[in-house]
């Protein structure tokens, strides 16, 4: 399965948050300069723990922050914060969070096709670990790139181009 592009502006390593909202509110930030979004879709990733809990911490150690479709997603969106120091959410078994995913998506069917895309990428054991001890832009994303899940850069040439 395909996911949204996850370009370098995403992407944000050993972020200092020391709080939930703080780190809903740093991978909202990499959403929105991405260009997936607009600020107001941080607010609504946030109304959605605040309404129905922690249920976005999927995994030990893993949160994927979203919220559904609206006119604040510009386009479909992938994003990724790494805690310095692991952060609780308030999930029983899961907590605490040391990697934030985030996931903008424009209609019901991308994000049913975006959540299946990152289960295969979360299925290897080892993705939480690795992306917890990036210290580099590309250590994160060869943990999506593998079976061309996540489409990487574009070629040298097409980057001036757009």
């Amino acid at each position: 399965m395909t996911l949204p592009p996850l370009p370098d502006s995403a992407i944000v390593l050993h972020d200092e948050s020391t709080e939930w909202r703080a780190a809903v509110r740093a991978i909202g930030r990499a959403l929105a300069r991405s260009g997936a979004t607009r600020e107001g879709y941080t607010d609504r990733m946030i109304g959605v723990l605040e309404e129905f809990g922690a249920y976005i911490v999927i995994a030990p150690g893993l949160a994927l922050a979203h919220a559904r479709p609206g006119p604040d997603v510009v386009r479909n969106g992938l994003a990724v914060v790494t805690l310095a120091e692991p952060v609780p959410f308030g999930h029983p078994h899961n907590d605490p969070v040391r990697v934030v995913v985030g996931l903008a998506v424009t209609g019901a069917d991308e994000h049913v096709a975006s959540v299946a895309g990152l289960a295969n990428v979360f299925n290897e054991r080892s993705a939480i670990e690795r992306l917890a001890a990036a210290s580099t832009i590309d250590e994160v994303r060869e943990v999506f790139d593998g079976a061309d899940r996540v489409p990487g850069r574009p070629a040298p040439a097409a980057e001036g181009s757009a």
